[in-house]
């Protein structure tokens, strides 16, 4: 789409650039033979600036501090959701929108989506939190130390040194080979997030052979299992390739707390004799045209109906309560429901344009009346009182959360059975998965970050609104009684089952298949396919660009200068938006105001970037770059006037279309990713425990998000996590010193053997913290005991039984009350008495030895954890990260694939699991 440039007089760069400017600026700043990489040095927002003080983050938005978004998962550990720029639109229909908020709340943990400052700042540790290994810090405004970022430099420099000789090598070998280039089929070049191109013949890193092998696309498997069965519970799709098919190293499963909990597979009878579909091995799919030849699917599932509130709650104005229409009742429960949400409701532009609305929706609904029917003008937000609704939403809440666990079993089977026929589809006869069959609920617009239309109301979708798309001669789905589909089509390009547009951004959404549909692994696979691709000529782009960072041409030169920051910082692209969009900013789009500059080479990036949300990022760019950035900031401009002012997206993308088909800016973040990471495991040696050779992958990880500048500021839970960890490895430092006095009481003379050093409290715990931790330790074991109780109560009213009475439960907690007396003996006596049968030295020291190995193994998590605070490894490892190298480490160091990838994203990525060995390289 092309930049929509604002008229307003704005200043304009010359068309070229003088000699004499060059020269003037040479003698200022001299530069040295050859380019430099750049570095980001820092990324959280300071006060001081020193050389061309920006203004405001965003354009006319204000600078007004905001609260984090806050950590949103769905309740469960593993569900990591793919925050790719439009995962969630057809192949077909992608077109840029803004503020688009998927009905699944995109999981912001790791998100490199979210800003790199503009998360909430994390609280200071206390006294017994982690300590991270400590760095000299040369530099006062720079996160990275002096010598650590020279290193940084170097060992980019390498890896675009390796890249280069590697793009060269794969040319020569092309040209060497003219006849096997003729015979492979050519790959049809789209972009990054269409389908595999047809007559892709084998998956990368495989063989001709095992092509042959495996011509048959239904491999019926011995024992056919859903998805949702743990990785190590699935049995291979051909005895003769089971080593190929296995992520994860043959292991006896684990029992206990390292165990990997088991997902119970779905019904058995609904996927015998299923066939595998290995889509990656199909040559003939994915032609970038017709998608399917039949389809058929149940459409959507709405939201239920409003359910007015009983007459005795009402909201109140003036401390009067009023009596609304539904309609107008249901707008002021979207408000009221969440006021323990300040981030949003005590943000100015979100009441702002709620309370627009809720006025539009109350003139439209005849307004708000007293008890007595009299007619009541509703003004002012300040004087409405939405308490009494959010005190009886909340009501409900605890209601629900108080039911018995049979009941809300109950319920959830209930609601799976309704939802049953929509959740998969029939693709080509083929049974797929569907992804966000529910329509949105109506509500309040969060969207993210300073977005100007949060707060406005999602109006409730109906189905006039949806247009159906579905095979020809299959069974149209039924609306809701007494409506119709807006429309019915049968358009097999599309890879969607329906969409409808809604009405805050104007924005269509899609109803499509799930992650680990064909269609959605198809496009995965192809954007990281077009990442290698990337590989055969990177050189010849950095080359050029390099060149062109003294053209004359200003023109030339703005896009060489482009290219740099794209390639060597990750930024986006951008577009300017229009009037009632958020404007947020990419590098083409970059205003004045957006770029500071401090001599000699340090540039700051602050503006409103993706998803409206704060980027700032202080870096060290080449000499000419930072000269080229002061040219192109040359007066007259000024605030308000881009930078790259002679440079569009769409004319970007059109140049480096020219070195390859279907290259976009966006393929270098997974180019240099991948690439980055693939060397890095070549040269990897990664030993010890599981949990090491996990932070070994992190800390290859971390060195990737630094090199390729995937970084994030700490989160706001970072802190209470760290805090959370650090209490658990002193409990176990306490339950050592308790083992080591229990030594003493079965042998006094193990105090002089052992010396009395051995038998010291931890120099990180006190008496305060031990009688703390004591407190602690009691009431878990009461609320274990108390939760235990509770269970077993509901489990027998479930089977008709009789309940246990109370004075059971008082039985059972005295345990607890037994282990508050041994403390206060404790600490009165100073002696700890030996606990277990028959206790002897031999099984204190193998306790010990038990308890060291724990707390080493979570010291390691600690530091790793630590380390990678700034780090958005999950963004990381999701998007840009080739998915076949994490399957590559698994494969290469024994490490069980669920410690990287989630269920979901084991669904997800099914594909590179089951399509390499550990001797794969991007």
């Amino acid at each position: 789409m092309l930049c929509s440039r604002k008229l307003y007089n704005a200043s304009k760069s010359t068309e070229t650039i003088s000699k004499s400017v060059d020269a003037a600026l040479d003698r200022e700043v001299p530069t040295h033979n050859g380019v430099t990489p750049g570095i980001s040095i820092h990324n959280k927002a300071i006060d001081h600036r020193e050389v061309d003080k920006p203004t405001a983050i965003s354009n006319g938005t204000g600078v007004g501090k905001r609260k984090a978004q806050q950590k949103q998962t769905n309740g469960t550990r593993g569900k990591e959701v793919d925050s790719d720029d439009e995962d969630d639109e057809p192949l077909n229909k992608r077109r840029r929108t803004s503020g688009v908020v998927n009905y699944a709340q995109p999981s912001d943990s790791d998100s490199d989506d979210r800003p790199l400052a503009a998360k909430k700042g994390a609280k200071t540790p206390q006294k017994n939190s982690f300590k991270a290994p400590a760095k000299k810090v040369e530099s006062s405004d720079s996160d990275i130390p002096l010598n650590e970022r020279k290193q940084l430099v170097k060992e980019k420099a390498k890896i675009e040194k390796r890249a280069e000789v590697e793009a060269k090598a794969i040319r020569k070998q092309a040209k060497s080979e003219p006849n096997r280039s003729a015979k492979k089929p050519k790959i049809e070049e789209s972009d990054s997030d269409e389908p595999i191109a047809k007559g892709k013949r084998k998956l990368a890193g495989g063989t001709s052979a095992d092509v042959k092998k495996r011509q048959s696309n239904g491999v019926k498997k011995e024992k056919q299992e859903d998805d949702d069965t743990p990785l190590k519970h699935k049995t291979s799709a051909k005895k003769g390739n089971q080593k190929a098919a296995s992520s994860t190293p043959v292991k006896k499963p684990l029992k206990g707390k390292g165990a990997i909990k088991d997902e119970a597979p779905e019904d058995e009878e609904a996927v015998e004799d299923e066939e595998e579909y290995r889509w990656w091995e199909d040559p003939t799919k994915g032609d970038g045209t017709k998608k399917w030849s039949t389809l058929e699917h149940a459409g959507v599932v709405f939201p239920p109906p409003y359910e007015p509130l009983p007459s005795n709650i009402r909201m109140r104005y003036d401390g009067v309560p009023v009596k609304l229409h539904p309609d107008a009742e249901e707008v002021a429960g979207f408000f009221g429901s969440m006021l323990n949400s300040t981030h949003n409701v005590e943000n100015p532009t979100f009441v702002k344009n709620f309370f627009h609305d809720f006025k539009e929706v109350l003139a439209a609904t005849g307004g708000a009346t007293d008890k007595d029917g009299k007619k009541i003008k509703i003004k002012e937000f300040s004087r409405c009182d939405f308490t009494p609704i959010f005190d009886y939403y909340e009501a409900k809440k605890a209601e629900k959360k108080a039911l018995l666990s049979a009941d809300k079993k109950k319920l959830k089977a209930e609601k799976d059975a309704a939802e049953a026929p929509f959740m998969f589809c029939l693709w080509d006869g083929r049974k797929e998965k569907v992804g966000n069959f529910r329509v949105e609920p109506p509500g309040l617009f969060r969207g993210r970050g300073e977005h100007p239309k949060t707060g406005h109301v999602k109006k409730r979708v109906h189905p006039e609104q949806i247009t159906i798309n579905i095979g020809k001669g299959a069974t149209v789905p039924t609306p809701p009684e007494g409506h119709k589909w807006k429309e019915i089509k049968h358009d097999n390009t599309g890879t969607w089952l329906a969409m409808w547009q809604e009405n805050i951004n104007g924005a269509y959404k899609y109803v499509m298949l799930a992650a680990t549909s064909a269609i959605k692994g198809q496009s995965d696979f192809q954007k990281f396919e077009k990442a290698r691709e990337l590989k055969k000529h990177i050189d010849r782009i950095r080359k050029d660009y390099k060149k062109d960072l003294k053209a004359e041409l200003m023109a030339d030169r703005q896009r060489a200068t482009a290219v740099y920051l794209i390639d060597q910082f990750a930024l986006r692209a951008g577009n300017e938006k229009s009037e009632d969009e958020a404007e947020t900013v990419g590098c083409c789009s970059l205003k004045f105001e957006h770029v500071t500059l401090k001599p000699p080479n340090k540039v700051i990036f602050d503006f409103l970037g993706k998803d409206s949300i704060r980027f700032y990022d202080e870096v060290e760019v080449d000499l000419q770059v930072f000269k080229n950035l002061k040219i192109f900031k040359k007066p007259p401009k000024r605030d308000g006037d881009q930078i790259f002012d002679r440079l569009t997206t769409t004319q970007l993308n059109k140049h480096l279309a020219n070195y390859m088909p279907g290259l976009t800016a966006k393929v270098f973040r997974t180019y240099n990713a991948s690439f980055t990471m693939s060397n890095l495991l070549q040269t990897m040696k990664s030993e010890g425990t599981i949990p090491e050779r996990v932070k070994d992958y992190n800390e290859a990880n971390r060195k990737v998000a630094i090199l390729c500048n995937h970084k994030r500021t700490v989160g706001a839970g970072h802190a209470g996590q760290m805090e959370k960890m650090t209490e658990k490895i002193n409990g176990l430092k306490y339950e050592k010193w308790r083992v080591k006095q229990m030594m003493i009481d079965i042998d006094s003379k193990m105090k002089k053997k052992k010396g009395p050093e051995y038998f010291k409290l931890d120099e990180d715990l006190d008496e305060e913290w031990v009688l703390q931790h004591q407190a602690f330790l009691v009431k878990e074991q009461r609320e274990k005991i108390e939760k235990k109780f509770q269970k077993e109560n509901e489990k027998l009213v479930a089977e008709g039984e009789k309940e246990m009475k109370g004075k059971e439960l008082v039985e059972r907690l005295e345990v607890a009350d037994e282990l508050e007396k041994k403390f206060k003996k404790e600490n009165k006596t100073k002696k700890v008495e030996a606990e277990g049968k028959g206790p002897t030295i031999e099984k204190m020291e193998v306790r010990l030895e038990k308890l060291d190995q724990r707390i080493s193994t979570m010291l390691v998590q600690a530091e790793d954890k630590e380390s990678n605070k700034e780090v958005a490894l999950g963004t990381s490892k999701i998007n840009y990260i080739d998915p076949r190298l994490t399957v590559v480490f698994s494969k290469k160091f024994n490490v069980p694939i669920e410690k990287f990838f989630s269920k979901t994203l084991r669904e997800k990525f099914d594909w590179a699991m089951k399509s390499v060995d550990k001797n794969w390289t991007f």
